[in-house]
């Protein structure tokens, strides 16, 4: 039998409108194997939350490019855990400053990627962290 595809929920939450890095990373994950969920743009956290319980996802990638990521983060998080979905890992990217970094990691965050990253760096992440998850 095989094993289960990684199955990803990529999420724009809050007013930000600038969704390219989003769909190049959902791409770049559907191109490497994964089922991907992109949730479109204007998202609430409530609504990512749900969306993640329902498709049951491994992962769930917020992009923020708006400085809201303290925001979003942190209640996509609790969402998660107060619905069951604790397991599921949270990563994220887009413009977010590197002394948030700490706090974000410190909240739950697996990893956040910043302008630049390759879309390689993040599909390995997700197969590596991923698997852990899941175990043997």
């Amino acid at each position: 039998m095989s094993e289960r595809k990684i199955r990803v929920i990529i999420a724009k939450p809050g007013l930000d409108g600038h969704d390219r890095g989003a769909k190049v990373i959902a791409r770049a994950l559907r191109d490497a194997g994964m089922e991907v969920i992109y949730t479109g743009l204007r998202q609430t956290s409530e609504m990512i939350v749900s969306a993640a319980i329902q498709e049951d996802v491994d992962a769930v990638g917020l992009s923020i490019l708006s400085g809201a990521h303290m925001h979003y983060f942190p209640e996509v998080i609790a969402g998660l855990q107060a619905r069951g979905g604790e397991d599921i890992l949270v990563f994220g990217g887009g413009i977010i400053p590197h002394q948030d970094l700490d706090s974000l990691k410190a909240l739950g965050v697996g990893a956040v990627f910043t302008p630049g990253t390759s879309t390689q760096v993040v599909v390995e992440y997700l197969r590596e962290a991923v698997a852990a998850r899941r175990g043997p």
